[in-house]
């Protein structure tokens, strides 16, 4: 069993996404998976160029983009894992650029125009989102975070297979809040992290598990 996770924040060191990221292949490891974590932000790449080289009917192989950089071989990867988990902040309301421009690539040649609910992808394979966010709890429905969390989930799902959601909120962006503009108390940010932001990498750990085993079910 192979699970490949993808970070799609630009920190790469013990920052919020990073973390839960690595208790998530933790999991995966503690039932016996081979795991490997892949930085999004030092690859050169591009989004979608709508070539539309991969619905052509005369296509040489099917399900994948013909675009070749630096994200072309992490695709070719991914065709032979057994599990995928992408992790990213929330930037403006949206995942990161980087990570949007990540799973353009990733799905779209997988999307079958001709049955939607057919992906292209060879065989089903679970899958996780991650996400961390400044915000709290309360603030999400506010923020019409649900539908974007639920629009991504909902199509890593129809292109691969059964895919999970794990949210970390009202997480810390600093590590000194004097030096920064800030709208939130850093006490309280402390005191939440402190109290928090263990069990949510827990949840990361226990959705690893579930990658790991294949036992992710359909939402």
């Amino acid at each position: 069993m192979k699970v490949l996770a993808f970070n799609g924040s630009p920190r790469k060191k013990k920052w919020n996404t990073v973390t839960m990221l690595e208790h998530t292949l933790e999991g995966a490891k503690s039932v016996g998976a081979e795991v490997e974590l892949i930085h999004l932000y030092p690859l050169d790449f591009k989004g979608c160029a709508s070539c539309f080289a991969c619905k052509r009917h005369d296509r040489k192989q099917t399900g994948v983009c013909v675009l070749k950089d630096e994200l072309a071989p992490v695709l070719e990867k991914i065709r032979d894992a057994d599990a995928l988990v992408v992790g990213t902040p929330v930037y403006f309301g949206s995942e990161t650029a980087c990570t949007r421009t990540f799973l353009e690539r990733l799905q779209f040649p997988y999307l079958n125009y001709q049955n939607y609910a057919d992906s292209h992808f060879p065989r089903r394979i679970p899958t996780g989102l991650i996400y961390t966010m400044n915000i709290p709890e309360s603030m999400i429905e506010q923020m019409g975070y649900e539908s974007m969390f639920e629009r991504t989930r909902s199509n890593l799902e129809r292109q691969f297979g059964a895919s999970e959601l794990v949210l970390a909120m009202n997480t810390t962006q600093y590590d000194d809040y004097d030096k920064y503009e800030t709208g939130f108390d850093k006490d309280e940010k402390a005191q939440y992290r402190e109290a928090v932001f263990g069990k949510d990498c827990r949840r990361a750990f226990e959705l690893g598990t579930r990658l790991g085993s294949g036992t992710i079910e359909t939402q």
